[in-house]
C-alpha cells in the first residue's frame, strides 16, 4: 500500500477541520478546540494517514484516547475519494498493533447505531458489541459501544524487543522475550513507523551497503529506535584501526585469556554477549559491551602479542549447525533478563537507567534520595532501573543516564557516560561534563578567561617551578590534586616547608598541582542549577574546630559541618548571578556551584557535577519538588532528543 503513517502536528490542524467537515455528521464532529488538544495531548494520539512519495499528502486521520488498561478509537476518517481502497483497514491495524506494544488488555469504540454497514465492518475484524447507549451523540442518537480484546494477558513477550530476520519462520528458538517479524513488516508496519520504543536487533542474511539489513539498521536509527547492531557499528566493522582502537582497553585481557593457545590465529564466536568456548566467557561479555552485535566472529592473530585481525558480522543463517543449540539458549539468556520480562502496571513511556554504587561510602544521594529520584521519575510516566559497574553491557536498553554515583574521569562513570551519549541516549552527568568539572586546572583557566572572580591561584608544575618563589607567597596556603573532591586531595599549609613536603607527596599524583589563597569563610554556597535554571540553595558550614566542610582526620559521627537550605529567593542576588554565569561555561547539566561570600565580593571555588542531592538536605526547601524538576528535565530531553517534543498553542 502507498501509504505511511505519523503523528500529527499542527500544520495538520485545517486539514483535520475539513476532514470533519466532510466525514461526520454535525452531531459527530469534534469541535476545533478538541482538535487542536488531540496533537499536543499526553492523552490522545492523533495519527495521520498520508501517501508516500515526495509531496505526501494527508488523507485520513485517526485519534485515539490512551486509558489504564484500554485504548479508546475515538474516530477514524478517510477522504471520500480515498475510501474503500483499504486505508481504514491500515488504520485500524495501526490501532491494533499500537494497544499490544502499549499493553492495553482492549480497544473500545462507539459507533453510530444507523450506521449498520460500519458496525459489520468491525465486527469482520473482531470487535463485538458490548452495550448501546442511548441518546449517546445527542437526543434521537443512539450508540453502540463495541470492543476488541488484544492477546496482551496471554502473551509473555514484551513487545519493545523485535528482532528483524528475513524469513521469520526460520527462526527456530522458543521462549525468547521478543518478537520475531520480518524485514517487510518493520519497514512497512505503521507502528514502527511511528514509535520510539523499540530496540531492534538486526538478524538479518546481509549487512552490505544498501542490502535489507543495511537499511533496518538505518531506518532503526532514523525512527529512535536502539538499534543492535547499529549503522555505525555495520560500518566500523570495515574499518580495522577502529576495531583496534576500540579494543585497546581490554588488550590485557585478551593476551591473559588466549596465552594458552597453541596456534597463531584463533576465532571466537560470540552469540548475545555469550560463548560456547570454555574459559572464554570473560571475553565474549567484553567484545559485547565494545561491538554490540548479536552475533559476530572475531578473528585474533599472534605476533608479539595477541591482537583482533578481523571481526566479522554473523547473520543467523551463518551460524555454524553445531552452535545452534547454543545461540537458542544464550538467545533465551539474553531476552528473558529480569529487567526485559518485568510486567509493567504502568505504561511507561520511557526506560532510565540510574547508577549508583551500593558500597561507596560517600554518595552523592544517599537511599531515601534515590527512591525520590525513583517516584519522581514514575510520576513522570519513566520507568528506572538502578544499576553498577557490572551493567555497562545493558545501557542501550534505557532511553537515559542518571549518574548517581561519585564520577571521575579515571573510572567506569566516564565510560559510562561516554557510551551511553555515543547511544543517542539523554545523559545526566554528560561526560564533556565530567571532564571539565574534574580538573581545576581547567575551570581556572576558564574562569580567569571569563573574568570570573576565583581565590589568587598559581599552578605549580612538577620539576618546572622554583622552590624560590615560596618565599613570596601570603600564607596559609591551600594545594590541591586537580580532580580533587570531597575535600580529599586538598591540604593547607602554613609556610613554604610546609608547602614543599605537601608538594613532594601530591606530585606522586599529579604533575600539576593548584594553589589558592586561603579565604576564610563560616560557609560555602552551594547553588544547584539545571539547565541553566537555579535549582537549590545550601549554606555548608565549616566542620566544627577545621577549616573545612569534611575532616576526614575528625571523629566519623562528626566530621561534616552543618547544612542550612533556603528559598532561591533569599540568596543574595550576586551570589546567584555568579553561580549561574559560572555553571552556564560548563554546560546546560545538573550542577553543584560552590562559592564563598567574602566582603561582598562572590568568589567562585568550583563547579562541581554530580552534587550532592540527598533526603532532609538539599531536598528541605523543595520537597518532592527537586525530584520531579530534576525529572522533568530528563523527560524533556527525552522527547526533544527523539524529536516529539510537543508544541504548545497557547
Amino acid at each position: 500500500m502507498n501509504a505511511q503513517v505519523r503523528k500529527s502536528n499542527v500544520n495538520d490542524f485545517q486539514f483535520l477541520v475539513s476532514l470533519e467537515t466532510n466525514s461526520f455528521p454535525v452531531f459527530q464532529r469534534s469541535t476545533n478546540k478538541s482538535l487542536k488538544n488531540s496533537i499536543h495531548s499526553n492523552f490522545q494520539e492523533n495519527i495521520i494517514i498520508e501517501t508516500k512519495g515526495k509531496n505526501s499528502t494527508p488523507i485520513g486521520a485517526m485519534v485515539l484516547y490512551k486509558y489504564g488498561k484500554s485504548l479508546r478509537i475515538y474516530s477514524i476518517a478517510i477522504l471520500t475519494e480515498f475510501q474503500n481502497k483499504g486505508y481504514g483497514d491500515y488504520l485500524l491495524s495501526y490501532a491494533m498493533e499500537f494497544a499490544k506494544q502499549n499493553q492495553y488488555e482492549k480497544i473500545l469504540i462507539e459507533v453510530s447505531e444507523s450506521n449498520q454497514k460500519l458496525i459489520n465492518w468491525y465486527k469482520n475484524k473482531g470487535f463485538q458489541a458490548i452495550a448501546k447507549i442511548e441518546d449517546y451523540y445527542e437526543k434521537g442518537q443512539s450508540a453502540i459501544k463495541m470492543a476488541y480484546q488484544t492477546d496482551t494477558l496471554s502473551s509473555s513477550i514484551n513487545n519493545h524487543n523485535i528482532i528483524v530476520i528475513n524469513q521469520p519462520t526460520k527462526w527456530n528458538f522458543t521462549n525468547v522475550n521478543a518478537k520475531v517479524i520480518s524485514v517487510k513488516e518493520y519497514i512497512n508496519n505503521p507502528v514502527y513507523q511511528s514509535s520510539s520504543v523499540f530496540r531492534v536487533f538486526n538478524l538479518c542474511s546481509s549487512y552490505k551497503y544498501q542490502s535489507y539489513g543495511y537499511y533496518v539498521s538505518l531506518l532503526a536509527s532514523a525512527r529512535g529506535h536502539r538499534a543492535i547492531p547499529s549503522s555505525i557499528t555495520i560500518r566500523d566493522f570495515r574499518i580495522l584501526n577502529v576495531i583496534h582502537s576500540v579494543a585497546f582497553d581490554i588488550e590485557e585481557l585478551i593476551n591473559k585469556t588466549l596465552f594458552k593457545v597453541k596456534d597463531s590465529l584463533f576465532s571466537l564466536n560470540v552469540y548475545f554477549g555469550h560463548t560456547n568456548v570454555k574459559g572464554f566467557a570473560s571475553l565474549a561479555n567484553k567484545l559485547y559491551q565494545l561491538f554490540e552485535v548479536p552475533l559476530f566472529k572475531v578473528v585474533f592473530i599472534k605476533t608479539d602479542k595477541w591482537i583482533i585481525k578481523k571481526i566479522e558480522v554473523l547473520t543467523y543463517n551463518k551460524v555454524p549447525d553445531t552452535d545452534v543449540v547454543y545461540v537458542n539458549d544464550f538467545a533465551k539468556l539474553y531476552f528473558n533478563k529480569k529487567r526485559f520480562v518485568n510486567t509493567k502496571l504502568i505504561n511507561y513511556k520511557y526506560d532510565i537507567a540510574i547508577l549508583v554504587n551500593p558500597q561507596e561510602s560517600t554518595p552523592p544521594s544517599c537511599s531515601k534520595a534515590l527512591q525520590n529520584f525513583k517516584s519522581a521519575a514514575n510520576r513522570k510516566g519513566m520507568y528506572v532501573e538502578f544499576i553498577t559497574k557490572s551493567d555497562f553491557n545493558k545501557i542501550n536498553e534505557f532511553d537515559a543516564l542518571f549518574i548517581r554515583e561519585t564520577t571521575s574521569v579515571n573510572n567506569h562513570t566516564y565510560e559510562f557516560s561516554r557510551m551511553a551519549y555515543a547511544e543517542g541516549l539523554v545523559v545526566i552527568d554528560d561526560p564533556w561534563s565530567i571532564l571539565k568539572c574534574s580538573n581545576k586546572i581547567y575551570q581556572n583557566e576558564l574562569f580567569k578567561k571569563h573574568k570570573i572572580l576565583t581565590p589568587n591561584t598559581t599552578i605549580f608544575t612538577k620539576n618546572m617551578f622554583s622552590k624560590d618563589v615560596l618565599n613570596e607567597m601570603n600564607y596559609p596556603l591551600v594545594l590541591k590534586q586537580p580532580d580533587s573532591a570531597f575535600s580529599l586531595g586538598i591540604t593547607k599549609v602554613e609556610n613554604k616547608y610546609e608547602t614543599i613536603a605537601a608538594l613532594n607527596n601530591l606530585f606522586k599524583k599529579s604533575d600539576m598541582i593548584v594553589c589558592q589563597e586561603f579565604l576564610y569563610s563560616d560557609f560555602d554556597w552551594r547553588i544547584g542549577i539545571i539547565d541553566n535554571t537555579p535549582l537549590f540553595a545550601c549554606k555548608y558550614y565549616m566542620s566544627k574546630g577545621h577549616w573545612q566542610i569534611y575532616n576526614w582526620e575528625g571523629i566519623e559521627e562528626d566530621n561534616t559541618g552543618d547544612s542550612e537550605t533556603m528559598s532561591i529567593s533569599m540568596v543574595p542576588k550576586n551570589v546567584l548571578q555568579t553561580a549561574l554565569k559560572a555553571s552556564a561555561l560548563i554546560g546546560d547539566g545538573l550542577y553543584g556551584v560552590d562559592l564563598k561570600l567574602i566582603d561582598d565580593k562572590v568568589y567562585v571555588v568550583e563547579v562541581n557535577d554530580n552534587p550532592n542531592i540527598d533526603a532532609g538536605i538539599e531536598d528541605l526547601e523543595l520537597k518532592e519538588k527537586l525530584y520531579d524538576l530534576i525529572m522533568e528535565s530528563i523527560f524533556q530531553r527525552i522527547e526533544i532528543a527523539k524529536n516529539v517534543q510537543k508544541i504548545d498553542f497557547r
